[in-house]
């Protein structure tokens, strides 16, 4: 492989994404593929001002802000795409733990065409494979509360809430021809579709 393989994970919460990273990760560095794991979040230089507004948004909801913080995210995705991504090694596998999405996207009024649309005309860097991974509704709540820091949401507090972000995340998987991973058996069953998907591209 002489060029980047940008790979991106997405679902809602407990899903078992960047578990599944891991050992998605351990595979393909045992067949000797350079692997290098981001984490679009970790990766935002201007993360705190936007959370700031997305906390303002779930406790005053306006179709304005929430345009806005879907434009701040669409801005941050671009600086990643030119400042983290490009960087990068050539022959690389690059495995982003989310990218587009956010649970609020799939929840609020901004439909999600509308917001690719603006990643997109901020030239953020589309995935060459983009794998959704989603569960039963119930197994990723209870795998999300049962982590150490919870839930860590700021707009889903409900099982119902989770479980329409859940089914939203279905209909847009299948919508943009997405990648569905549905995690829950093995987790070892997961990582080698996934992987199959990675190398199948390649």
């Amino acid at each position: 492989m002489n060029r980047q393989l940008f790979v991106s994970l997405d679902g809602p919460k407990g899903a078992g994404k960047t578990t599944l990273l891991e050992a998605i990760t351990a595979r393909l560095r045992a067949d000797n593929r350079k692997v290098i794991r981001l984490c679009e979040k970790k990766s935002d230089p201007d993360r705190a001002q936007t959370m700031a507004l997305v906390n303002r948004l779930a406790r005053d909801p306006s179709l304005d802000l929430e345009r806005e913080v879907c434009e701040r995210l669409a801005a941050s995705r671009a600086w990643i795409s030119r400042n983290v991504l490009t960087r990068q090694p050539p022959d690389s596998i690059i495995l982003m733990d989310r990218w587009y999405p956010s649970d609020a996207a799939f929840r609020r009024r901004i439909p999600f065409a509308e917001i690719l649309q603006m990643n997109h005309a901020q030239d953020v860097r589309i995935p060459d494979l983009h794998v959704g991974v989603v569960t039963a509704p119930e197994i990723s709540w209870s795998r999300a509360a049962a982590r150490s820091r919870g839930l860590g949401s700021t707009v889903l507090h409900r099982l119902e809430e989770h479980a329409e972000c859940t089914r939203a995340f279905e209909r847009e998987i299948a919508r943009t021809g997405w990648v569905l991973c549905r995690n829950e058996g093995s987790l070892d069953e997961a990582a080698m579709q996934v992987t199959a998907e990675i190398i199948r591209v390649i």
